[in-house]
């Protein structure tokens, strides 16, 4: 597998995913994502370049990312509750069904193909970010967040979405929590909150799902996640995420909103030109 590999090609792609590190940490503290969308395009053609195969490489890029946003979800999500901005409540509300979404997005993995992936984060991301550029003050699902069966569900729907996008879920959640009242900044705390039993759910399902296929691997791998790719970027962006927080208690309202909005566009239009 190693035979041939272009090493100085190699040391810029690994110059690459530190720089890209560097994004993801201050991307996932100022607006409460893991940055999983920067992280699976710049992994994708580190494996295409050793030679991963077609089969598993979405999938390997996928459950690497997640194992890489552990670390920056957890201290995103102590930046924020510091300041007092996350909603306890809700994360209670929905860590659990947010794993069993994770438990079924990482089985899912194993079989649809990477369009299904790509297909899924367009969608949802151009979904979120109408509402975030267009949106306005009074539009609402409700005064406050469901209790009962439908927030639950709520729940699910995120960990379900973040296991087959390789991201922390917190796209889908920011965009609820909105809808329901909470400002930007609560919600993107409270994000950041529930994206650590995802990701740590998300990577240790992704490494069961690929051991039937270990031998497609790259070396230094168990199941679908790389440790070189965790050991080269996690470090990074685990330590600038604090750097985005403060960010995001700093920016008004609004501009947090089209900031994100426009980050959420310009990654859809990438997955969505690597589908032709």
């Amino acid at each position: 597998m190693l035979t041939g590999i272009p090493w100085s090609e190699l040391a810029l792609l690994a110059a690459a995913i530190i720089a890209g590190g560097v994004v993801t940490g201050i991307l996932a503290g100022l607006f409460g994502i893991g940055g999983g969308a920067i992280i699976v395009p710049v992994l994708y053609e580190v494996f295409r370049i050793i030679g991963v195969p077609g089969e598993v490489r979405i999938q390997l890029c996928i459950g690497t990312s997640l194992a890489i946003i552990v670390p920056t979800s957890i201290r995103s999500y102590q930046a924020h509750r510091a300041k007092g901005a996350a909603l306890v409540d809700i994360v209670r509300l929905w860590w659990i069904p947010a794993l069993i979404g994770v438990g079924l997005g990482s089985v899912i993995a194993v079989f649809a193909p990477p369009a299904v992936f790509k297909l899924a984060f367009v969608v949802l991301a151009m979904i979120i970010a109408v509402k975030l550029l267009f949106g306005r003050e009074s539009w609402r699902l409700g005064d406050d967040v469901p209790r009962g069966l439908a927030g639950r569900a709520y729940g699910f729907f995120i960990g379900l979405a973040g296991a087959l996008m390789g991201v922390s879920g917190g796209s889908m959640s920011n965009m609820i929590l909105t809808l329901y009242g909470k400002t930007i900044h609560q919600a993107v705390a409270t994000s950041a909150g529930l994206g650590v039993p995802i990701t740590i759910a998300g990577t240790l399902g992704y490494m069961l799902a690929g051991l039937p296929q270990q031998k497609l691997m790259p070396p230094l791998t168990i199941g679908f996640v790389s440790l070189i790719g965790f050991a080269l970027m996690a470090p990074v962006s685990s330590f600038t995420a604090a750097y985005g927080a403060r960010l995001a208690h700093w920016l008004p309202k609004r501009r947090l909103e089209i900031a994100f909005g426009v980050f959420l566009l310009l990654v859809s239009v990438r997955f969505l030109a690597s589908l032709f």
